[in-house]
């Protein structure tokens, strides 16, 4: 009785196979290092995670200090009142104070204004920090602009050292009619000091 054998592949399917596999992985890999900036590009325009958009900035003078504005002056919206609270905390690991000497702001969208927050460093050793922003509700995000914040660089801190760090922003006046209170919370996070080397998520420092 005779028993047929399946004739093995020629070379070039073996070589058409390998080919297609090594473009499945190259793809793979190129839509991992895409779903980053993809995910930005998602929370800008939908305001997912309270994320809030950048902006070109120029100058001008606010109580003798000069603070980042956008190039392109807002309309300030008279009709309309939003109140802006401010409130921060420090996530565990890291031995700080963190208080919002600006608790709330009572403003009309569109216009330029500041808050300012205090840290104060309860170690004896140097300590660097990094500020993450969130903004509630969610829709609000969008349309709240950062113009110069502490939250744009790592915040270094000696040991026993309070500082003052400013925030200056604009609630854009395209910023839905039913929203009339707006949060800002930062949660400060450990960067780096002399004995750890515990840093924030990475999720979250894309904000």
């Amino acid at each position: 009785m005779a028993v047929s054998v399946a004739s093995p592949l020629p070379v070039s399917s073996h070589r058409k196979l390998l080919i297609k596999l090594l473009a499945v992985v190259a793809l793979a890999f190129a839509f991992g290092f895409a779903l980053v900036p993809l995910y930005d590009v998602f929370c800008l325009a939908t305001g997912l995670n309270g994320k809030t958009a950048g902006a070109k900035a120029a100058s001008v003078g606010i109580g003798g200090l000069s603070q980042p504005v956008t190039a392109t002056a807002s309309r300030i919206d008279a009709n309309r009142i939003i109140t802006v609270e401010f409130t921060g905390t420090v996530m565990p690991g890291l031995p700080w104070e963190m208080e919002a000497l600006t608790t709330s702001l009572d403003l009309h969208p569109g216009e330029l204004h500041q808050a300012r927050f205090r840290v104060h460093n309860l170690s004896e050793k140097p300590i660097v920090g990094q500020a993450v922003p969130s903004v509630s509700p969610g829709l609000a995000a969008q349309h709240f602009e950062k113009l110069d914040c502490f939250c744009f660089a790592q915040q270094p801190l000696a040991p026993g050292e309070t500082k003052e760090l400013p925030l200056t922003f604009v609630v854009k006046p395209e910023i839905d009619s039913d929203i009339r209170t707006i949060t800002l919370a930062y949660a400060f996070f450990i960067v780096a000091d002399s004995t750890s080397t515990a840093k924030a998520p990475a999720a979250w420092r894309w904000f």
